[in-house]
Order: structure tokens, then sequence, then C-alpha cells
């Protein structure tokens, strides 16, 4: 199974020096995204990329468009919606790629073999933009919702007993 998260660099690292867009289709490899919606695994991914030589180094500009699937945090229904992630990373080729960094982090995604995956990114990139608490487009099922029953089924406008002794004072 190839990812469509993974590209090839090497025509473009060593080529011309000019960006070279590239459009990649294929099924997710794992679930992406927040627990009530999300990219699931095996869905079809579309990745329209443009990928420009850095020297050594290759900056991705990408497109990702993916259906999600989900529910809905009021009403439950199932949500299925298509989203686009906006991709913008810079890949070194090599270690000497950023020059003056005296901290031992790796700020900038290595390329392995001349190749270079994205996924990381998109998975950040849908933590960032996705909804915590997806709801429905316009009008939710769950807002037509009767308020919450007492026990014997009437309306529960009992007053909270912790209160009960304030009553007193009005």
């Amino acid at each position: 199974m190839s990812s469509p998260f993974v590209f090839d660099c090497a025509a473009v690292v060593r080529g011309s020096g000019l960006p070279e867009h590239i459009t990649q289709t294929g099924p997710c490899p794992e679930r992406i995204g927040l627990p009530m919606i999300a990219i699931e695994p095996g869905t079809e991914v579309t990745v329209d990329a443009t990928l420009t030589p850095l020297g050594e180094g290759v900056m991705v500009d990408a497109i990702v468009e993916a259906p999600l699937t989900g529910q809905c945090a009021r009403c439950l229904a199932e949500l299925h919606p298509t989203q686009e992630f906006r991709i913008h990373e810079v890949f070194s080729a090599s270690d000497t790629f950023i020059q003056g960094a005296d901290s031992g982090e790796d700020d900038v995604p290595q390329m392995v073999d001349d190749t270079l995956d994205i996924l990381q990114s998109v998975v950040d990139v849908a933590g960032l933009e996705l909804p915590f608490n997806p709801t429905c487009e316009g009008e939710c099922v769950g807002s037509d919702v009767p308020a919450p029953q007492g026990i014997a089924g009437e309306p529960n406008d009992l007053p909270d007993p912790r209160w009960a002794g304030l009553e007193k004072f009005l």
C-alpha cells in the first residue's frame, strides 16, 4: 500500500531547480483527526502538491482533500463532510541544511533516501483545524431536543434542593 503522503524528490533535488507540481491519490494509511471526526484509514485522499527545491532541502506546498467521518456532538447524526487541509513545510535533504542552530532539536523534518513524508504535517494541521465538537450544518436535529424530564415524565422545574433554604428570603 503506497501512501499518498510520500513523495519521491530525487528529480526535484537534482533537477532543473524549478518547482514540480504533483498530484497523488491513494488510501489514508492511518486514522487522522480527533475522537468525534477524522479521516478513517483506507479513505481515498487526494494530495495536490508543489515541491520547490531549496538547495539541500525541499519546500512542500500542498492541499490535502479528504472525506471525513464523524458524529454531530448535539444529535449524534453521522457526518461525512469533505475537508481541505493546507500544508506548508520545509524538508531537509542533509544535516547541514540549516546552519547556526546550537540546540540538538530537529526542527526541520528530514528527507529519507530522496523521499519525504508529509503525514505528520497532515496530522498536525488536522488536529488544529478540525472541530473538537463537530455539529450538523444548518438546522441540527439536536436543537429540537426537549428539556430534560423529571422522574414522573414532567418537565424538571423543581428547585435545586441545595438552594431550597434561600426561598424564605424572596
